[in-house]
């Protein structure tokens, strides 16, 4: 028995560590356009169907592959103002229109954020 227990305690102890898993481990971005590119085409499938928080983590992660990338950011902002989110909203137009100061959308967009960033009036 003795015999037995040991052998056993012997394998375990060559056995390797299971492999960390690829879920859990945080991405690694750096410049990809066309990634970003696919994100922000697969974000405006979601938008379409109204599905903001999808399109919303598309448009992020396409930002994430693109950080200049302006209409990830304009998209970013919209997903995430059908969704409620103001601060988020906020966030998004402003980092779009530091990105794309000459953008054709960027005069609205200024008039949006101007109108999000006003204190709420009380009732």
């Amino acid at each position: 028995m003795l015999l037995v227990c040991a052998t056993l305690f012997a394998q375990e102890k060559e056995q390797e560590p299971p492999e960390e898993d690829e879920a859990h481990k945080p991405k690694e971005y750096a410049y990809n356009p066309i990634q970003a590119e696919k994100e922000l085409k697969i974000g405006n499938f979601y938008f379409k169907k109204g599905s903001w928080r999808a399109a919303a983590m598309r448009f992020d992660e396409a930002t994430k592959w693109n950080p200049g990338f302006a209409d990830a950011w304009l998209r970013l902002g919209e997903a995430r103002e059908r969704m409620g989110d103001r601060e988020g909203t906020i966030a998004a137009f402003k980092q779009f229109l530091e990105v794309a100061p000459e953008h054709k959308r960027a005069g609205e967009i200024d008039k949006r954020l101007k109108t999000l960033a006003a204190p709420k009036a009380k009732s």
